[in-house]
């Protein structure tokens, strides 16, 4: 297994971790501070395991699949945590999820009749501001970062609508030209 592989797998593994200091005070006064600091250790794997199995020659179809597995666990992991704390409203959760699940059932039609859709630069900024707004949302400092932090929130969610609509568009011809 190579680098960016196992850093795929790691991961997955840190996510337990993060679920367990994001929704238990096992640290009092410290867990959800552990909690960020092992969504931003995880989310900086992300961003590496990318760049390494580009650079290098690396990838794998099992990083093609994985990885973007990964990112949506720890993503919907986290939002559930957010959710279950009263931190995010359940019905931008589900805006989220379902996104995610359309663009990989857009993605799954795609790789059957041999074509490849690349993430977009809404798709990265939409995951960039969804990784702020979790950050932000779990460290809750209350005050002007409230602000901060739902500003980050409804920026993440427009991101979110915005590239779905990005990728329906760009890629229409997957659905209306595929064997489905």
């Amino acid at each position: 297994m190579n680098l960016p592989n196992k850093l795929t797998v790691l991961r997955v593994l840190m996510i337990p971790f993060f679920v367990l200091f994001a929704l238990v005070d096992a640290v009092p006064g410290y867990s959800r501070y552990i909690a960020v600091l092992i969504f931003i250790l995880a989310s900086l794997t992300d961003l590496l395991d990318g760049k390494i199995a580009r650079k290098y020659n690396l990838v794998t179809n099992f990083g093609k699949f994985m990885d973007p597995l990964a990112d949506k666990l720890l993503v919907c992991a986290a939002l559930i945590c957010l959710v279950s704390q009263g931190l995010l409203p359940a019905w931008m959760v589900i805006v989220i999820i379902s996104r995610e699940f359309i663009i990989s059932g857009f993605r799954l039609v795609a790789s059957d009749n041999g074509v490849v859709i690349a993430a977009s630069y809404w798709g990265k900024f939409k995951t960039t501001f969804q990784m702020l707004m979790i950050i932000f949302l779990l460290l809750d400092f209350g005050g002007a970062f409230l602000w901060i932090s739902q500003a980050v929130t409804w920026i993440a969610l427009i991101l979110t609508v915005v590239s779905l609509l990005d990728y329906v568009i760009k890629n229409k011809h997957v659905i209306l030209e595929g064997n489905i």
